[in-house]
């Protein structure tokens, strides 16, 4: 009896063709992924707030702009929070970060969202006010400092 080698009749190679659609595929994934994720990165702040999620922009790193006086500076402000009077914010845009959620505050909201339209004409895009301002934040029990 004459030993004879059976074919696999189950395994058949996939033709080149079948390889290139493969290969196309997955870089048309890849590419729609990176081009998803890069839109979610790139897409700009709502223009205003609520206190609570301005918190939560605070505690994962996003800068506090406080845009009020320094008298009602030394009444109250946020822990951490950078102060460049309204005013001024034209001539100090260099100590403004571009590559860093900014979340601009004053005492009632009103400021700030000026102080949110001068960086979003300076080309800022990670730029929002917070609604309410101080008052609100206060109100809500939310850390505060005093003094310089």
């Amino acid at each position: 009896m004459k030993n004879k080698k059976r074919k696999n009749t189950f395994y058949k190679p996939m033709p080149v063709w079948g390889w290139i659609v493969v290969v196309v595929v997955i870089v048309a994934v890849a590419g729609f992924i990176v081009i998803q994720q890069s839109q979610r990165a790139a897409a700009p702040l709502p223009p205003e707030i609520t206190v609570a999620q301005a918190a939560q922009q605070r505690n994962q790193g996003a800068l506090i702009l406080d845009v009020r006086e320094p008298d009602e500076w030394v009444q109250f402000h946020i822990p951490g929070a950078t102060l460049i009077p309204l005013g001024e914010l034209p001539n100090r845009l260099n100590e403004v970060p571009k590559d860093r959620q900014v979340v601009v505050v004053c005492r009632t909201g009103v400021r700030s969202a000026q102080g949110r339209d001068i960086l979003l004409k300076a080309g800022f895009t990670k730029v929002t006010s917070m609604a309410g301002g101080m008052t609100q934040w206060q109100a809500q029990g939310l850390p505060v400092a005093t003094g310089q």
